[in-house]
């Protein structure tokens, strides 16, 4: 199963990042779970290389975490809030596969 965090800002609803973790079936042969890395990694990398945003970012195989702070929040908002709506609608589809959770990032 693969678990999506999602990261609000201290105190308000904001979206901060995310983090995700796990697999969906034999790695490299899950169109689910290359689906939820593809649309991760395409958020990072927006965030990163064309907002220009310094983020907090940790991956490896089977996990990604981005963290944004500050005055940096408002500028990712609308990609983070198009990766969160993908998540909501892959894990409609498979219900089973992925699980969606929300929860506050300290800054």
């Amino acid at each position: 199963m693969v678990t999506v965090e999602f990261y609000s800002a201290k105190g308000s609803d904001e979206p901060a990042g995310f983090r995700v973790s796990g697999h969906t079936g034999v790695t490299g042969k899950s169109v689910v779970c290359a689906a939820v890395s593809s649309a991760c990694y395409m958020a990072a990398n927006t965030i990163t290389e064309i907002l220009a945003i310094d983020a907090e970012i940790s991956e490896r195989d089977g996990y990604m975490r981005v963290v944004l702070h500050g005055g940096d929040i408002p500028k990712a908002r609308v990609i983070l809030m198009g990766l969160r709506l993908h998540m909501e609608q892959l894990t409609q589809q498979y219900p089973k596969q992925i699980r969606m959770i929300t929860s506050e990032v300290h800054q």
